[in-house]
């Protein structure tokens, strides 16, 4: 399941990079995906769209497991 959550994480990254932004696949673990949102996403007010109605919702499209993504700041 991990290596199909990077995969979708990959597809995900050319969105993002159109507006300066960047994804980092962070863990799986307990049914979540940790991701860190960087470049212009970082700072985004509408990071947490971005995660919600965006990356979540394409990534439980294909893994329909998954119970959430959580953006990290390391």
């Amino acid at each position: 399941m991990e290596d199909k959550i990077k995969e979708l994480i990959e597809n995900i990254r050319p969105y993002l990079n159109m507006d300066g932004g960047d994804i980092e696949y962070i863990k799986y673990e307990d049914g979540y995906v940790y991701v860190k949102l960087t470049g212009a996403c970082q700072d985004c007010m509408h990071q947490d769209m971005t995660i919600n109605e965006g990356i979540e919702e394409m990534i439980k499209q294909e893994v329909p497991e998954i119970k959430g993504v959580i953006n990290v700041t390391l």
